[in-house]
């Protein structure tokens, strides 16, 4: 058995005891109704204001049978800069395992990129699960980026935590560079925060979430194995799909032309070994992918930023990440 008492420190033992206050343990086996009224209570316990300067605004992207919200996110730093370096915008999904999540969850971070980064910073409201099954809320990422890409005539860099780090994938994937075409793709790179990408394909696997960090780490404090097969499933009318990125972007078949990508994950997580795996793949491929795993750091460590040394170093990479690809 896994000895977290000794892997995790105090201040991220604390971080854990206040957030199951507000969504407990068992928060996955709750009504969906259930689970939403607690991670919007938790979101609220965690939510800072704004850094000075960042203003935001309600938007909204139309595709062809849905109208998306978004939520627009500038700074003082950002607005300042030459039309020159303004050739990025940072498109950040959420997470909350595509059952919950909006554009006030997540917030308090957005404001944080854009101030950090000195990137205008775009929210997206995806349709969630089970009203709305897959593939839609990857349909609405999607349309979002390339809404944004075609307005805006730029690049964009995608970045998300959790459930929006697999849609984020699953966007680059889509949009990849065209050797055929010879077209770059309007992703420059990607930044994904303790991402769940599988279950992945192979022998050793078979298509599901059974080896690695999936046992070592399956009863981790903040997330376990079986929430994660609840997540899973409920994005799906029946089966689990296989052989589809757009679901889980470790099955794809093809890693390489995809833009940058850095991988954040929580050691004390049972998703760790999704980003090791993506960027082993990547790199294998002839891409150019950077996976770190944050030791003692559990599921869903972005709201200690300000609770926690460790969680704070994270994000501070995070921006510097983010940082360094648009400048590139």
């Amino acid at each position: 058995m896994t000895d977290y008492a000794h892997l995790i420190d105090k201040e991220v033992w604390s971080f854990i005891t206040r957030t199951e206050q507000h969504y407990p343990p068992d928060a996955a086996t709750r009504s969906i109704d259930e689970q939403r009224a607690l991670y919007n209570s938790l979101c609220r316990e965690y939510h800072v204001d704004y850094p000075a300067g960042v203003v935001a605004t309600n938007d909204s992207v139309v595709t062809n049978n849905h109208t998306v919200p978004i939520r627009r996110y500038s700074s003082a730093k950002s607005s300042s800069k030459a039309p020159s370096d303004q050739q990025c915008q940072l498109v950040f999904i959420h997470g909350g395992g595509f059952i919950m999540g909006d554009l006030e969850s997540h917030d308090a971070i957005c404001a944080e990129l854009c101030d950090q980064t000195e990137l205008n910073v775009i929210s997206v409201d995806y349709r969630l699960a089970p009203e709305h099954l897959h593939p839609l809320a990857y349909e609405d990422c999607l349309a979002v980026v390339q809404s944004e890409v075609k307005r805006l005539s730029c690049q964009v860099l995608l970045c998300g935590d959790s459930a929006g780090g697999n849609l984020c994938a699953a966007v680059a994937h889509t949009l990849r560079t065209s050797q055929t075409h010879n077209q770059p793709s309007p992703v420059k790179g990607q930044v994904l925060i303790y991402p769940g990408l599988g279950p992945a394909l192979g022998a050793d696997s078979g298509g599901e979430n059974n080896t690695g960090s999936y046992i070592e780490h399956a009863n981790a404090p903040m997330l376990t194995s079986d929430d994660m097969e609840f997540y899973q499933k409920v994005r799906v009318a029946t089966d689990v799909p296989v052989g589809d990125f757009t679901f889980a972007p470790l099955q794809d078949k093809d890693f390489s032309n995809l833009p940058e990508t850095v991988v954040v994950s929580s050691a004390c997580d049972p998703l760790a070994d999704d980003g090791k795996h993506y960027c082993e793949a990547i790199n294998a491929s002839g891409g150019s992918a950077h996976w770190r795993n944050e030791p003692g750091l559990v599921h869903g460590y972005l709201r200690a930023r300000h609770v926690s040394k460790r969680a704070a170093e994270s994000f501070e990479f995070i921006v510097h990440r983010l940082r360094n690809m648009a400048a590139e």
